[in-house]
């Protein structure tokens, strides 16, 4: 049986086409070019292209029980938009599993409510694996503690498969705002007095919470703004409809290398290998602040543990082969690969530490 790896386009109807065919040759290609785009505005183009190559590597074999499943094209849902971040890693990851599956893997970019209307499909499908979720911790972490009527409950409805990669963030401001360093940036909010406005991709998104840390520990005021995905962030911010932003590198770097967005620190605890010169905001004056994004596999809950054991073992191949860590290292991500407790351990974890966040801050559900 041959593979391949789908898009579903503006129209609905997904392309899918046998890995045999020049068609869905060229079908791949352009994912691998719109991938490797971001490895060479990062200045780090070595090897995306060949790298995606080498993921689709067939795995072990099924194993007793999974040999009758996949048997038709399997739907990974991403609920932000296409040349994000969860969407390009979401690629990479679905190519090696088209191959070791066997089946073609349908990518569906279910937009809106920062990443909960895609979440909330994959929580109401059948849970038979045909239908997954490649997400950031947003829709599964803190979106229950600050979103109204959540269509969906994530400990409930999803069942975690695999911890697939994470990143530091980065936080950036128009070049044209004027300020070089987190000291002039707080110095100037202080002055504007609430009148300065800050993005994100959702009410209780990393890139929220983390900007409202900052707000909060710097004595701040600033106003949200949210948005549908990271590319519309970026937008407002290159126009000044907001004037900071807390994203991924992968994102931010490019502007930042064009001379259109300034980036003042990273949220990480330490340095950055790929920016050594961007200090770290707990060096800037936030002693001990730490915020990091994280980007996971997860499917309905009820799906046969036969099933997820597959996908996780498979993911989990993938993600620790020398070819998928290249694959991210010119977007700033380290590759991770966990088993389904693994994940689950860290959701409950990240649920109680950034719930105490929330609290501390008293954010209230939008």
């Amino acid at each position: 049986m041959t593979a391949a790896i789908g898009v579903m386009p503006d129209d609905g109807q997904p392309e899918t086409l046998p890995a045999s065919s020049s068609a869905a040759a060229s079908s791949i290609d352009r994912r691998r070019v719109l991938i490797s785009t971001v490895a060479w505005s990062l200045g780090g183009a070595s090897g995306l292209t060949g790298a995606t190559s080498a993921l689709a590597q067939p795995g072990a074999g099924a194993g007793p029980g999974a040999s009758a499943w996949p048997q038709r094209p399997i739907h990974l849902v991403v609920p932000f938009p296409g040349g994000s971040s969860p969407d390009l890693i979401a690629r990479l990851l679905a190519e090696g599993l088209a191959q070791s599956l066997g089946q073609p893997i349908v990518i569906e970019n279910k937009v809106g409510a920062g990443g909960n209307i895609g979440t909330g499909v994959v929580a109401k499908a059948p849970a038979d694996g045909y239908t997954l979720l490649f997400t950031i911790q947003g829709p599964l972490i803190t979106a229950p503690m600050l979103t109204r009527a959540l269509p969906y409950d994530p400990v409930r409805e999803l069942r975690p498969i695999s911890l697939v990669a994470s990143s530091p963030n980065v936080l950036v401001v128009p070049s044209s705002l004027g300020v070089e360093t987190v000291a002039q940036f707080v110095a100037l909010v202080k002055r504007q007095a609430g009148g300065l406005n800050y993005g994100s991709i959702g009410n209780g998104s990393a890139a929220h919470l983390a900007m409202a840390s900052l707000i909060e520990r710097g004595g701040l005021s600033m106003v949200h703004v949210p948005y549908a995905g990271f590319p519309q962030v970026v937008q407002a911010l290159l126009t000044q409809e907001v004037q900071a932003g807390v994203m991924v590198p992968a994102i931010a770097m490019p502007q930042v290398r064009a001379g259109k967005l300034r980036a003042l620190a990273v949220t990480s605890a330490g340095r950055v290998a790929g920016l050594p010169t961007l200090p770290t905001l707990a060096e800037s004056g936030f002693p001990g602040f730490e915020a990091t994004s994280w980007q996971a596999l997860l499917a309905p809950a009820g799906t046969p543990s036969v099933i997820v054991d597959r996908l996780a073992a498979e993911t989990i191949r993938i993600v620790k082969g020398d070819a998928f860590r290249r694959a991210l290292l010119p977007m700033f991500f380290t590759a991770a690969g966990t088993s389904p407790e693994g994940l689950t351990t860290l959701m409950r974890d990240e649920r109680q530490r950034w719930g105490q966040l929330i609290r501390q801050l008293k954010l209230k559900p939008e």
